[in-house]
């Protein structure tokens, strides 16, 4: 149990301080040139994720679980005060204290969410708390497709309007990925007469087939933005970005389906 401890902990701040180090970096791209103040407080965020994805990669899998315990606790502090910061810029936003600005309400509620996700998770690790596979598999899914929904909304807008065909395949994903999450929903408050092996297991079937073909359209999006293919104002950054949260969501859904099928707990 120790070992599945570290592992998971690492795993899981490994990815989500990429994630809140680029969010930094995304929102500063988003401020005006005179919002010195929250520039610099993007600043400081990005190098405090940069230094703790740096710690994160060095730890070993044989770090006392003490250890990592006690890293777990740091992580989720810095996790806290960056969601702080977020919904900070998103009260002001929707306040029209700060008209002009490029970073959509939405987005910032959007890297909100995952900052809070990513506390809760590491405290749930350090308190052994983590959720049963019928309950984690309802709940993974409500938030990781509202996820992909909203990246289909901004890939879809920050494409340039003459991409036609680019942000009609967007917007598709976009109402495919709504009337999945409302499905999620539906499942999630059906609970727990819904948590049956088949229904689940189509659940996550379902949601499969769409998350990859979402991610195949990320990864195509990315490449051919990185080589200046197509006209859009998306970040090549921020491309791989999303990329990367449809392999996550992805991945999860993989040992979900193993968990299903009986394989040993992970």
């Amino acid at each position: 149990m120790a070992d599945s401890f570290v592992t998971q902990s690492l795993e899981e701040i490994r990815f989500w301080s990429r994630i809140m180090k680029e969010h930094s970096l995304f929102l500063k791209l988003g401020f005006r040139c005179e919002d010195t103040q929250l520039i610099q407080e993007a600043n400081g965020f990005y190098s405090v994720f940069e230094q703790i994805e740096a710690k994160a990669n060095a730890l070993p899998l044989t770090t006392d679980p003490q250890q990592i315990r006690a890293f777990n606790t740091e992580v989720c502090t810095a996790a806290s005060h960056i969601w702080v910061y977020k919904r900070k810029i998103l009260g002001l936003i929707l306040t029209c204290k700060l008209p002009g600005g490029n970073n959509f309400p939405l987005l910032v509620d959007h890297v909100s969410r995952e900052a809070n996700y990513f506390r809760n998770r590491l405290h749930e690790l350090n308190e052994g708390q983590l959720e049963p596979l019928p309950d984690a598999i309802i709940d993974e899914n409500v938030f990781f497709l509202k996820i992909m929904a909203d990246h289909a909304k901004f890939i879809g807008h920050l494409l340039d309007p003459s991409e036609r065909k680019l942000v009609e395949q967007a917007r598709d994903f976009s109402h495919d990925f709504d009337q999945l999450l409302f499905q999620a929903q539906d499942l999630s408050s059906m609970r727990p007469q819904s948590q049956t092996t088949p229904l689940l297991t189509q659940f996550l079937d379902q949601n499969r087939v769409s998350v990859a073909s979402l991610r195949d359209f990320k990864k195509a999006a990315r490449d051919l933005i990185e080589a200046c293919r197509i006209k859009s104002i998306i970040h090549p950054l921020l491309a791989d970005h999303v990329y990367r949260e449809a392999e996550r969501f992805l991945h999860l859904i993989d040992l979900f389906e193993q968990r299903l099928a009986g394989a040993p707990a992970n």
